[in-house]
């Protein structure tokens, strides 16, 4: 059994799908791995680490895999390396990119979507989606503080007192919440919000303050799953207002609302970023999906009247060693239910409630069933 190690080809994307240390357990898993030059260099990681782990070093790494790791989905020119049969691991938005699945179906590979983990107990170890949110919040509230004029923190001297930042966060899933918590180290006043009446008590075990227009519309929107329900027009409107009064007050804003498969929610518009005072920022997580922000520009920093909109898609690669270092755990916890311990061979339950929901394509086809091609 073969692990390839993929190195990234958009240059934009500095992290890699294995670290020196899940190569060690993959050896100890019975696995050969093998690394494409360079993989690791924007992570900090030298070829000789992984040498040094146990892997070779070959540009071919990938060619006779039976399992390729990867971050992003794998672009048509690198599917064509791969053999057939071969398992392909990556984060691979598969949402409106039917051509994408039905390119590495035809390529006769098994590719398996990790942010389509289940949220279930055995499956957190493998969540992608936290361990990667987790480290964009906490890279939103660095982006902001660097974008700011002003510290975070109060501060009295004796040339006089400098008050604490104002900061409000807007969705308070996993990266809502690590920017609450960080932002509360770096000294500033935290308020935040979310549809969820469940993370009330989270934000204010951090420190923050809640703010919601809490109806009854508001005590029921949570889905199953632990995700934000869409709200109706009605309630959207009574919530806008709110944030519209709160927002004014504010000197940083961090935006953070995504619901999976559909185009980020505009919660910030243009007439509430020009009633903010001028030196204000604004940092939108959800720019890859359209942002939260009416005016956000991915990969660049906007300014309005003076407030900062700043769009960097990718935060958590902004701390590339980190979040490889986590993402390549979440991968070899997934790997290993796949890997017989007594044969040391690879052996993929195709019934496993893990495999069902993250496989997208099998033998030549799409089997997800939310993504089959439409008739």
């Amino acid at each position: 059994m073969k692990i390839g190690v993929a190195k990234e080809i958009d240059a934009a994307e500095p992290r890699v799908g294995a670290t020196p240390d899940t190569v060690k357990k993959f050896k100890a898993l019975g696995a050969d791995v093998a690394v494409e030059p360079g993989a690791g260099i924007k992570s900090g990681l030298l070829d000789s680490d992984y040498e040094a782990a146990g892997a070779t070093i070959s540009a071919d790494a990938v060619r006779d895999a039976d399992i390729v790791v990867k971050v992003k989905r794998p672009e048509a020119s690198e599917v064509t390396r791969y053999k057939k049969g071969a398992l392909v691991v990556a984060i691979m938005d598969p949402y409106g990119n039917d051509a994408a699945l039905k390119t590495m179906a035809d390529a006769g590979v098994a590719a398996f979507a990790m942010e389509l983990m289940p949220r279930i107990t055995r499956a957190q170890v493998m969540d992608v989606l936290s361990s990667q949110a987790n480290l964009a919040g906490y890279r939103a509230v660095i982006e902001a503080a660097e974008a700011f004029g002003r510290a975070f923190p109060m501060m009295m001297t004796a040339a006089g007192t400098v008050p604490a930042a104002k900061v409000f966060v807007m969705g308070v899933g996993v990266a809502g919440l690590q920017a609450i918590a960080t932002a509360k180290r770096l000294g500033a006043v935290v308020t935040a919000t979310d549809v969820r009446p469940a993370v009330k008590e989270q934000v204010e075990s951090l420190g923050a303050k809640f703010l919601a227009v809490e109806d009854e519309e508001f005590k029921n929107a949570q889905t199953a799953g632990g995700y934000a329900k869409e709200m109706s027009k009605e309630y959207q409107a009574k919530q806008a207002a709110l944030t519209a009064e709160h927002i004014k007050k504010q000197d940083i804003v961090i935006t953070t609302a995504l619901i999976p498969g559909r185009p980020a929610p505009r919660l910030v518009s243009a007439d509430m970023v020009k009633s903010m005072k001028p030196g204000s920022v604004l940092v939108d997580l959800a720019v890859e999906r359209g942002g939260n922000v009416e005016g956000v520009t991915s990969g660049q920093t906007v300014e309005v009247n003076g407030v900062k909109i700043v769009g960097i898609p990718n935060l958590a690669g902004r701390v590339a060693a980190s979040a490889s270092s986590l993402y390549s755990k979440n991968l070899l916890s997934f790997i290993e239910t796949m890997i017989d311990k007594s044969t040391k061979a690879l052996a993929v339950n195709w019934d496993d409630e893990l495999v069902k929901a993250t496989a997208l394509t099998k033998d030549g086809a799409v089997i997800h069933p939310n993504f089959q091609p439409k008739a």
